[in-house]
């Protein structure tokens, strides 16, 4: 015998932390994607993007990107492609391994990492404004500890 839908037992849907990290999630990464477009960084908005929070002030080896982001190597060599298209990155060869290409930003990628900092904090001190500097600090605190946790 076939059980017809409303036979099935409906387990009701729960509100909990997962959901609230989701929808904060997209809410600061709407409010992030708003403001680098009216910066002129549309790109930093789309998956090349990403690369650039990766990239540290001496550039990463491209091999590493695709660890460090949780993406295949070929993903990583056309996001890169793409911003080297752009003007935001170049690849320079490895002083310790000439087979190896450094990504780096350019002086363009520079600005706009710089750009995204600045909006990352004024994000930022909104939500310290909201919450008061003591429920901040304890906010950034729990969150830490949620991540460290094993």
């Amino acid at each position: 015998m076939v059980k017809r839908l409303d036979e099935i037992p409906r387990p009701r849907l729960i509100d909990h932390i997962g959901w609230r990290l989701t929808r904060l999630s997209r809410k600061w990464k709407g409010e992030f994607d708003a403001a680098m477009v009216a910066r002129g960084h549309a790109w930093m908005t789309q998956a090349p993007g990403q690369i650039v929070g990766h990239l540290r002030e001496t550039g990463v080896p491209q091999g590493e990107l695709a660890a460090l982001m949780g993406v295949s190597k070929q993903a990583v060599q056309q996001h890169v492609d793409a911003l080297v298209e752009l003007g935001v990155v170049e690849r320079v060869t490895d002083a310790a391994d000439a087979r190896s290409r450094i990504v780096q930003l350019t002086h363009k990628g520079a600005q706009a990492l710089a750009d995204a900092n600045a909006v990352k904090l004024e994000i930022e001190d909104r939500y310290r404004a909201a919450l008061g500097g003591p429920a901040f600090a304890n906010l950034e605190e729990a969150l830490d500890q949620l991540f460290e946790m094993e």
